[in-house]
């Protein structure tokens, strides 16, 4: 009994912190309908700082305490809330990528300004022998501190969100900003106060957790997970049912680690605990009705036949052309690329075109280089298409609790079972099912081999980065298909209003079943590319936090465009690796680039998506059929001097880069209307195309497109 009661006084201990963070987390939520994604990893930087002021700099621990919830806090509650202003204008998947965007760049800027080799620890605020007995219990006066804050922060959050004015003007904002507005209230200012409110919670939250636990910026950062939990519990809304919640997590958390059994397939339960509660949470509450028309989305476009297989041989000629130029070192990490980019087309047919917003498409390619290795561990071939099978079927189990989730419930529900699986199920040892063994990473790592195909091995990185792009085009080539048929309308139908979806018959438990299960079946084969290109890949190559930086570069490209896979795999395999082999102290600030590209995008500054600018700015340029043979000679060229040692590699991917800028120069110029008499230039709007020009089978693509796209 007395252990029982011990275990339980840590649990309220625990359930004390997951309550002040959870509350922060609510009261911004219902504040500003943004659900801050980022809030833990808050937290983690009042940790580290308050570290670097007491410890690192000597300073006296009220000061320090003092300068973190007084000053830092609240500044970083302004700047969130101004960075956050903008996307109220924006979609579900575009919503999330802003505070994703801020998870993802505070855990890359923890581990740049506080190396996470170095081991670091807090003091408790109390000397853990000074405790006082309640029966046959023992109580330190830190755990004791920190409950009473918990019971403080609940009791000053319902005299302010139900006696004061401005707590009635941040429950009013959210429903109606405009209707606040007209009664003389202040809709900004109390998103202000929401945003600050929220960040001092979830750095006193940090703060005092932070001596229980290792100072780590992921695992503090995941802390919020539980927190996700117990404020599921309250739906997102209530502040005493996520208090409830909090103990919960809390008293669940300490009684597994006293009373769970010992053996090799339980200690990853323990870690990936918090996350099944969230899934059963939000499996068991409701969380409202079905979605309606969201008037933010942005316009799918229709691929054409014509350009799409034109994309897709550009995606093999360039991977023929890195085969054939690069050395066998560099082809490991920039043949990466295409398997990225097949990862990232995943994310086209689900979140693009149906809507449904997943963070477990990594783990999806987890399972993917799983089955590869297991069963083409000689090469065999049709290994990969059991890798799309098996991983269809994943994804299509997830789908089944997905059809009660939507919006940002569906994000925690995905991001719940990707902690799950990279926490709990890809540790786990082999074990046996009916007399068939089911095998993981064996708690290490695995090997994969390139597939054997008509007799030929396909096993150098030559090899491997020709048939990753070869792979990438053919499913290029068939989401661009998915979009043209009627599977795609019904998709882009269910994007639009699943409400009205459902009231016209479609099949809600279907379309979702069929579309996470392509998407699954993709993200499969992208992870089993990946393997094959590095030979060897470990769980932490698969985890939740890895999977973000995909999901903002796919966002930032366009979720609705086919180009997306080759820009988003470019981006995370070209660039960013360019940059830390030229300049390896640079990597630090590397892995903080695809949060400061989610921030640009939420703020507004590329609009539709990278991937669509950038076909609206050189669509004519490509149209040009003189200036499009010129530039594939050049590259050609450049190409046969590469490969006959004339010129170096840095001289190709200049000149290939120069050849680019200099056919968009010369196709403007040729695209220039003669000037009138007057000097003047008179731009032909697109109705008085074929009356002021002659009409061309270019224009007439022009237009199919566009009554594709509006239809």
């Amino acid at each position: 009994m007395e252990q029982f009661i011990t275990f339980g006084i840590v649990g309220l201990t625990t359930a004390a912190v997951y309550a002040i963070i959870s509350s922060g987390l609510v009261v911004t939520y219902t504040t500003t309908g943004v659900f801050n994604f980022a809030h833990g990893a808050t937290g983690m930087m009042a940790a580290f700082a308050y570290w670097q002021l007491s410890v690192g700099w000597g300073w006296p621990v009220w000061l320090s305490v003092a300068v973190v919830l007084l000053v830092l806090a609240p500044a970083f509650g302004l700047l969130v809330e101004r960075l956050l202003r903008p996307v109220q204008r924006l979609g579900e998947a575009e919503k999330l990528v802003m505070t994703i965007a801020m998870l993802s760049g505070l855990i890359a800027l923890a581990r740049w300004i506080w190396n996470p080799i170095k081991a670091r620890s807090l003091p408790t605020f109390f000397n853990e022998q000074q405790a006082f007995h309640i029966g046959s219990a023992t109580i330190t006066w830190h755990q004791a501190l920190t409950m009473i804050v918990a019971v403080a922060v609940a009791l000053g959050l319902r005299v302010l969100m139900f006696n004061t004015r401005t707590g009635a003007e941040m429950r009013a904002t959210v429903d109606d900003r405009a209707l606040v507005g007209l009664t003389g209230a202040d809709p900004v200012r109390a998103n202000r106060v929401a945003w600050i409110l929220g960040t001092v919670l979830a750095a006193l939250g940090g703060v005092l957790i932070a001596p229980m636990v290792a100072l780590e910026a992921t695992q503090l950062s995941l802390l919020i997970v539980s927190a996700y939990a117990a404020a599921i519990f309250g739906r997102l809304k209530s502040l005493p049912m996520t208090f409830v919640g909090a103990v919960v997590v809390g008293c669940m958390e300490a009684y597994m680690a006293g009373y769970l059994p010992q053996n090799d397939y339980l200690p990853g339960l323990r870690l990936a605990a918090p996350a099944i509660l969230l899934l059963l949470a939000l499996l068991l509450f409701p969380h409202g009705r079905l979605r309606g028309r969201d008037r933010n989305l942005s316009q799918v476009p229709v691929p054409t036949v014509r350009g799409t297989f034109a994309f897709a041989g550009v995606i093999v000629a360039f991977g023929i052309i890195l085969a054939t130029v690069l050395g066998e070192g560099d082809l490991i990490t920039y043949g990466q690329i295409f398997a990225f980019g097949v990862i990232a087309m995943s994310f086209v047919p689900l979140v693009g075109y149906a809507g449904q917003i997943s963070l477990a498409q990594l783990s999806m390619a987890g399972i993917g280089a799983i089955v590869c290795a297991h069963l083409g561990a000689d090469g065999q071939w049709w290994a990969l298409l059991a890798v799309m099978v098996v991983s269809g079927v994943a994804g299509a189990i997830v789908a089944i609790p997905a059809l009660r989730l939507s919006g940002v419930y569906l994000a925690l529900g995905t991001a719940a079972i990707a902690v799950v699986l990279d926490r709990w199920i890809f540790s786990m040892p082999s074990f046996e099912v009916f007399g068939m063994e089911i095998a993981f990473f064996n708690q290490g790592s695995i090997d994969l081999v390139g597939p054997s195909l008509l007799g030929f091995q396909v096993d150098t990185p030559a090899e491997l980065t020709v048939f990753a792009a070869i792979c990438l085009a053919l499913v290029t080539i068939g989401v661009a298909a998915l979009r043209r048929g009627r599977l795609g309308r019904q998709l882009i139908a269910l994007r639009d209003s699943e409400a009205a979806y459902a009231t016209l018959g479609g099949s809600l438990l279907l379309m979702k079943t069929v579309v996470f299960a392509i998407s699954a079946g993709i993200a499969g084969l992208g992870g089993a590319l990946y393997g094959m290109q590095l030979q060897s890949v470990a769980p932490e190559q698969f985890n939740f936090i890895a999977g973000l930086g995909i999901f903002l570069i796919a966002v930032v490209g366009g979720l609705g465009v086919v180009g997306n896979g080759l820009f988003t795999g470019t981006m995370i395999a070209g660039p960013l690796n360019a940059i830390v082999a030229l300049w390896p102290g640079a990597q630090n600030l590397v892995q903080t680039l695809p949060a400061a590209a989610g921030l640009a995008y939420g703020s507004g500054a590329v609009d539709d998506g990278v991937v669509p600018s950038m076909r609206k700015e050189w669509e004519a340029t490509f149209r040009d059929t003189l200036v499009v043979s010129t530039l594939v000679g050049w590259i050609v060229l450049l190409w046969l001097l590469r490969l006959g040692d004339v010129i170096n590699g840095y001289v190709f991917f200049a000149g290939i880069v120069a050849g680019v800028i200099a056919a968009r120069v010369w196709s403007n110029s040729r695209r220039k209307v003669p000037p009138g008499p007057d000097g003047s230039v008179e731009e032909i709007p697109v109705e008085w195309w074929g009356v002021k020009r002659p009409w061309t089978p270019e224009d007439q693509e022009v237009l199919d497109r566009a009554v594709a796209t509006r239809g």
